[in-house]
């Protein structure tokens, strides 16, 4: 089966930075956009748009509420796709997942567009 798997979660304090990490297996992630996506506390089902997307077209954040503040990139040779986090704030809460479209090279910001997904890694910001 194609597997995603987040990693890199924690409890961090207001202004802390942690680096999450989404490791593919069964498929070369350098054919696939791969997109960052939280989920808040109580919001089953309702995850926020893309936050971030790696693809063909390049490594960006699109949402508002992380411009300037979360950062992605790609290590091809690890299978590897990272987000930055920094200047973590406490509504930053959430489950965050990653995700790749059910096709190669398919490039969407579209959360429903999104086939593959892990499991999850929990952040916490709080003091």
């Amino acid at each position: 089966q194609v597997q995603l798997v987040e990693s890199g979660g924690g409890l961090v304090q207001p202004g802390g930075s942690l680096r999450l990490s989404c490791v593919a297996s069964e498929f070369t992630l350098d054919d696939y956009t791969i997109g960052w996506f939280r989920q808040a506390p109580g919001k089953e089902r309702e995850r926020e748009d893309v936050l971030c997307l790696s693809g063909s077209i390049g490594d960006t954040c699109y949402a508002d509420s992380v411009k300037g503040r979360f950062t992605i990139s790609r290590d091809s040779a690890k299978n590897t796709v990272y987000l930055q986090m920094n200047d973590l704030r406490p509504d930053d809460t959430a489950v965050y997942y990653c995700a790749a479209p059910k096709y190669r090279n398919y490039v969407s910001l579209l959360e429903s567009d999104y086939y593959y997904w892990g499991q999850g890694t929990q952040v916490t910001v709080s003091s």
